[in-house]
């Protein structure tokens, strides 16, 4: 038998693809984009939820920082400190207005009145659901690891203050950010 007839005996019957490895080799194609898509959009929203992170937490220091530049309202007895009183949720309403105490001089209380009017006012523009606390606990986090919202008040716990706002599909703001201000005393 001559060579070339031999040859075509033993040649394939096509050369080239069939439909259905085109269609394997696309639906392959398509998870792998379908894959990448959601790993895009997962770390998208786990950078607009760090940088709510980090926005908390720069309104929480600015707020210790007031309180730290306030030693006078600081040193009254738990009762009397105006900073204590601060429990504001921003999906209830405005925050108080406060005059300034840009163009006028302050005493301490009014200073620490014009403090917590500037948090929460800055509270209401980035969180508009957000809740601030200022209190005395020492309490722990809760079986999920997020603090409670109530205070334990207890004397010489230390003075702390709570920032929260909810998830996209919660409700109700929950504490993400903890920060000690000052140690305890009565």
């Amino acid at each position: 038998m001559p060579v070339a007839a031999r040859a075509r005996r033993y040649a394939p019957a096509s050369a080239g693809f069939t439909l259905v490895e085109v269609l394997v080799a696309l639906f392959v194609v398509a998870l792998g984009i379908a894959g990448a898509a959601g790993v895009q959009a997962l770390a998208l929203r786990s950078a607009r939820e760090a940088a709510r992170m980090a926005d908390g937490v720069q309104l929480a220091a600015a707020l210790a920082e007031r309180m730290r530049a306030n030693p006078v309202a600081m040193a009254l007895d738990d009762a009397a400190n105006p900073y204590l009183r601060l429990d504001y949720d921003a999906a209830a309403g405005p925050p108080p207005a406060v005059a300034d105490c840009y163009s006028t001089g302050c005493d301490a209380a009014r200073l620490a009145d014009f403090d917590l009017s500037e948090t929460t006012r800055e509270l209401k523009l980035r969180f508009p659901r957000g809740r601030v606390l200022a209190c005395r606990d020492s309490s722990d986090a809760e079986a999920s690891g997020v603090p409670p919202w109530s205070c334990n008040g207890e004397p010489g716990a230390p003075l702390v203050i709570k920032l929260g706002w909810p998830d996209t599909d919660a409700t109700d703001a929950m504490p993400r950010v903890l920060l000690p201000v000052a140690g305890g005393h009565a």
